[in-house]
């Protein structure tokens, strides 16, 4: 039986002998050096066509690419992929997670292949900084964590988005969300309706926001702040992405989200999206949308809307003191309405909740559900239910301002 494991072994270390080590291969060249080194091996007269074709694509992929991980980032159904060490990678297709039967040949080709992500986007990973956050080039999220903190090898996780962003049209296909309330939240965003965008891990938060943002006018400014670039706005052509940077030990302090809030507050923004909130930089978002900068979005984590209210609580105190009255006033001044994901049993994803925030009154702050899902039942694994409506929207002074109606 043939070994074509040991074979590409055998091929790149052939290859890599024959390169200068002195000068910078592009991949075309890389690709001609392989396709020599195959026409001289002994060993192609014991492969078919369609092996030599499969070991040539992984002997590149190796050298150039993300080794045995390129295939899988070419997938446009693979949503997911997780490295838990050399030779425990997983991956998930339709919201299913399986284990595929491949490994790296060791662990330093793992790290080797860390390497090359995290040094395409200009960040460091090393023992003295073991956890980062980086992306691929067509915009794939990755966290890594290396030991001494991962005991069980390098641990990868890349979650991969959509080629093309998926649309609010699209969304509704898929039953995420209701036309009805989709239409809401379209004069809500074009009235410049402060959204915050709350929902448990996986929930589709990035996805919604995508969305959401299609619906902002094409010739206001706006500003993006991710610690990982991930949103894909499309036809905006007063663009500023923004993007978080580690510390390292080669001197480059670090500039996180609350410095880059600050700082796009001087680029004379109509709107700030902030990918994530999870901390401190919360305060410098709820300024943002108290001092005019009305239609801004985010993001958070939370279990249901009420709860993503008290978690913001919680991260404001994280960045310094403030009497908790005063905190819920910020709060409550600054969104308009919160909109919450989850994902369902049956792996699919629902806007949940539409709820918004009416005011501060008795110490608290005041929620108005708008939409909320109903569940009715279950057919054939899938989870059977819908936004049903539950209120109207209270205040539509930014409406009547935008020369809009609310639906």
């Amino acid at each position: 039986m043939v070994d074509l494991q040991k074979i590409k072994q055998e091929l790149r270390e052939r290859v890599r002998g024959k390169m200068d080590y002195g000068r910078d291969y592009g991949d075309s060249e890389v690709g001609d050096l392989i396709d020599e080194e195959l026409l001289e091996s002994p060993e192609m007269i014991r492969l078919t066509v369609e092996q030599r074709l499969r070991l040539k694509k992984e002997l590149f992929d190796s050298m150039r690419r993300l080794d045995v991980l390129q295939f899988f980032v070419e997938d446009a159904s693979v949503t997911e992929i997780m490295i838990n060490g050399m030779d425990h990678i997983f991956v998930e297709r339709g919201g299913r997670l399986a284990r595929l039967e491949l490994s790296f040949e060791s662990k330093e080709r793992l790290k080797d292949v860390i390497q090359q992500i995290v040094a395409g986007c200009n960040r460091v990973v090393n023992e003295a900084s073991p956890i980062v956050d980086a992306r691929l080039a067509d915009g794939a999220r990755v966290n890594v964590v290396m030991d001494p903190i991962a005991l069980n090898g390098p641990i990868v996780t890349i979650r991969r988005f959509p080629k093309n962003p998926i649309t609010m049209e699209q969304l509704m296909v898929f039953g995420s969300v209701t036309r009805d309330a989709a239409e809401l939240l379209e004069r809500l965003v074009k009235a410049r309706y402060n959204i915050f965008i709350s929902g448990g891990t996986g929930s589709g938060k990035t996805t919604f926001l995508n969305a959401l943002s299609g619906y902002i006018p094409k010739d206001e400014r706006i500003i993006t702040i991710e610690d990982s670039a991930e949103l894909q706005l499309l036809g905006v052509d007063n663009l500023v992405r923004l993007e978080t940077r580690n510390g390292n030990v080669a001197g480059c302090r670090e500039i996180g989200i609350r410095e880059l809030i600050r700082t796009s507050l001087r680029m004379r923004p109509d709107r700030i999206i902030v990918g994530e909130v999870r901390g401190a930089e919360a305060m410098d978002m709820l300024q943002c949308l108290n001092t005019g900068h009305d239609g801004s979005m985010s993001t958070g984590h939370a279990n249901s809307a009420r709860d993503m209210l008290s978690r913001l609580e919680n991260m404001v105190l994280m960045g310094m003191e403030l009497p908790l009255t005063a905190i819920r006033q910020q709060i409550a001044s600054g969104i308009d309405l919160i909109v919450h994901l989850g994902r369902l049993r049956d792996k699919t994803r629902k806007v949940l909740e539409i709820a918004e925030v009416t005011g501060f009154r008795d110490g608290e702050i005041q929620l108005s559900t708008i939409f909320s899902f109903e569940e009715q039942g279950q057919e054939d694994g899938r989870v059977l239910g819908k936004l049903v409506r539950k209120g109207e929207l209270l205040h539509e002074g930014k409406l009547k301002a935008a020369g809009l109606s609310p639906v």
